[in-house]
């Protein structure tokens, strides 16, 4: 793709300036990026924290400035899982299964932007994109061999690892704290929240915001469950009930159960921000409409373009969405806020177009960014929720679920 030529020549072009911030033009975007170099742990397969293929865990930090010296903002990255021995073994010869394989720069855009006037609230914090390879969203330790080759499945110590190296970095000072994250990545805010709470116990706030994270225990458009039998093997191969909330499990009395966020939220104390479209994307194509519900291929148009859906794939699409909206009625709002748009994307805080811009989705004229702001510093209360689609003129630009993961 067009995109990932632009963004190698950008990685030998910004080599050359040994391994510091920089600022590139990026012509997707028309505006000034900041490119953030890789922070490799070498030392951390040693205590057991490693990538899929045994390479070493990494982050990208961007130093905070001014006023925002002691605040800090986490962002898990997102791709997706691996859930068999094959899929996870295929994935550890990707960027997204090994270091070996990753661009050594990030582009730090939307909630991770350092431009005052695209990311007003946060521009200036220290800002950290934890990067993803273990393919169980930071929450599991397992191993298996294959092939004469040893598989890691080791997100929880990939989590403590790259936390240990940053609280002597000024971490341990931190006064304001968001962790956030982005589909695979914003699942795994819904089970480290607490956890990164109780590390800081002399943090002012600690606070979360998963983006395109909801994923709902979904019944699809033939009525059949996709999702639960494919994060339950997920669960049992990564080894992740045993870092699940023990409260929740003892409620349910199945760890599965406890693994989608529309049960564990009721177990999370510190105060959480949903952000997520009613039409999530990945939800849609994966969950509510699956290959297997379809195999004449009748919804493969809509799925390519919601303006290609007809009048009665747009009803049986509102189904997605009530089912969503259900599974958020337990959500405490009390301490908690939600941004519930009716576009179709997936992962809208990390992009500067859906984040903060002239043309970015709105829901009662205010941004995605002006609402996560005024719930973070509680300038008031934030529980939007749109209209159903196709009422929404205010989505458009938006990229694909291929595009963000790309």
């Amino acid at each position: 793709m067009a995109t990932n030529h632009l963004e190698l020549f950008l990685v030998l072009v910004v080599t050359a300036i040994a391994l510091k911030p920089w600022r590139c033009l990026c012509l997707a975007q028309k505006q000034e990026s900041l490119l953030v170099g890789m922070t490799l742990l070498p030392n951390a397969p040693l205590t057991g924290a490693m990538c899929l293929d045994g390479s070493p865990p990494a982050y990208h930090l961007h130093k905070a400035s001014g006023a925002g010296a002691n605040n800090w903002l986490l962002q898990f990255e997102g791709g997706g899982w691996c859930n068999t021995v094959r899929t996870c073994r295929d994935r550890a010869t990707t960027r997204h299964g090994s270091t070996r394989y990753m661009s050594r720069f990030k582009v730090f855009s939307g909630i991770l932007s350092d431009d005052p006037l695209m990311n007003p609230d946060f521009y200036n914090w220290n800002r950290v994109k934890l990067r993803y390879c273990d393919g169980g969203s930071f929450a599991g330790d397992s191993e298996f061999q294959t092939l004469n080759k040893t598989i890691y499945l080791r997100g929880q110590k990939i989590w403590t690892a790259i936390i240990d190296d940053l609280l002597p970095k000024g971490l341990n000072h931190a006064e304001k704290v968001l962790l956030s994250g982005c589909s695979a990545g914003g699942l795994a805010v819904f089970h480290h929240c607490d956890q990164l709470a109780r590390l800081l116990p002399e943090a002012k706030s600690v606070k979360c915001l998963s983006d395109a994270g909801f994923f709902v225990d979904l019944t699809d458009i033939s009525g059949s469950n996709t999702i639960r039998p494919f994060f339950g093997s997920l669960v049992s191969l990564q080894g992740i009930a045993k870092f699940l909330n023990n409260k929740c499990v003892a409620s349910y009395g199945d760890p599965l159960t406890c693994f989608f966020p529309q049960y564990a939220i009721r177990y999370i104390s510190s105060p959480f921000f949903i952000l997520n479209p009613a039409y999530d994307m990945y939800q849609f194509t994966h969950c509510f409409v699956p290959p297997s519900s379809d195999p004449s291929g009748q919804w493969s148009k809509c799925k390519l373009n919601p303006d290609e859906c007809s009048a009665t794939q747009i009803e049986v699409l509102q189904g997605l969405r009530n089912q969503m909206l259900k599974a958020l009625e337990p959500f405490n709002l009390s301490t908690g806020g939600r941004f519930i748009n009716s576009c179709f994307a997936h992962c809208q805080s990390e992009l500067q177009d859906s984040w903060f811009a002239p043309d970015s989705p709105r829901l009662g004229n205010r941004t995605i960014a002006e609402e996560v702001s005024d719930w973070y510093f509680e300038r008031k209360s934030v529980n939007e929720t749109d209209c159903p689609y196709p009422c929404d003129s205010t989505c458009r630009n938006l990229p694909s679920i291929n595009q963000v993961w790309e």
